[in-house]
């Protein structure tokens, strides 16, 4: 475990009003791999548009598949240090917002309160009709469909399910980004954890916060799109899983 940053610790201990960022990097300890990474999946395999899947069985079809190939490694990931380090600064009441754009729910697994956790693109988790909004287990959707071959259906409506993230194509949930924006509007630190900062809308929540005058830290390894903002207070290099937790021991106690 690396030493902790000791103007990473100053700025946490000082604040009263977190906004944690979280991206893909942060997951990548607990087995998930990254999207856009060397390794990452859009390397492997051609995502799914939402377009298409609302139109086609056969996308709808493949869509499925690729989601009941990675679901085992989602279903079984456990929390990682730094999810269990944002716990622990919710703990110490200095958490205004968990913003993520991680679909992995690992931040809920790891104890995050629902109420303070936004998941901007979604969990797979939870599997959502497109007509009717009804939620639902994942397991037993997958398991039908590796049964039969053929996408599950709403049992209240008849209409098409979907794990419940945001695909391409698809649209954020107003009420998600709104939460996300009017917590940029009061924190008075933002961490940027793990993320290239590269993805909109999501990566302009943070600069939302900076721009009305909050402390802005971004930890990760590899460059990020924010690297050379005026407004980036620390930037910090490395595994987030090393430099975050001793940061939040130190700063908490």
């Amino acid at each position: 475990m690396a030493a902790a940053d000791g103007h990473l610790v100053e700025l946490i201990r000082r604040s009263r009003a977190i906004l944690v960022f979280t991206g893909a990097g942060i997951s990548t300890g607990s087995g998930i791999p990254d999207y856009r990474g060397p390794q990452g999946v859009w390397r492997v395999q051609q995502p799914v548009y939402f377009q298409d899947f609302m139109a086609r069985h056969e996308a709808r079809v493949e869509y499925w598949r690729q989601k009941l190939e990675s679901w085992p490694e989602i279903r079984h990931a456990l929390p990682n240090a730094t999810h269990h380090a944002v716990v622990r600064l919710e703990r110490a009441g200095k958490v205004l917002l968990v913003a993520t754009q991680n679909i992995d729910g690992l931040h809920e697994k790891a104890g995050t309160s629902r109420s303070l956790l936004v998941e901007l693109h979604g969990t797979n988790l939870r599997v959502e009709c497109m007509s009717c909004h009804l939620m639902s287990e994942p397991d037993g959707h997958f398991r039908s469909f590796a049964a039969t071959g053929e996408p599950p259906l709403c049992e209240a409506c008849g209409g098409f399910l979907k794990p419940a993230t945001i695909s391409f194509g698809q649209g954020l949930h107003s009420d998600d980004l709104d939460r996300a924006f009017a917590a940029a509007a009061q924190t008075d630190l933002v961490m940027a954890l793990g993320s290239s900062l590269s993805v909109h809308p999501a990566a302009s929540i943070p600069l939302a916060a900076v721009e009305r005058g909050a402390a802005y830290v971004i930890i990760n390894r590899g460059v990020t799109d924010h690297d050379r903002y005026p407004g980036v207070t620390l930037r910090v290099e490395g595994d987030v899983g090393e430099l975050l937790p001793p940061a939040v021991d130190a700063a908490c106690g």
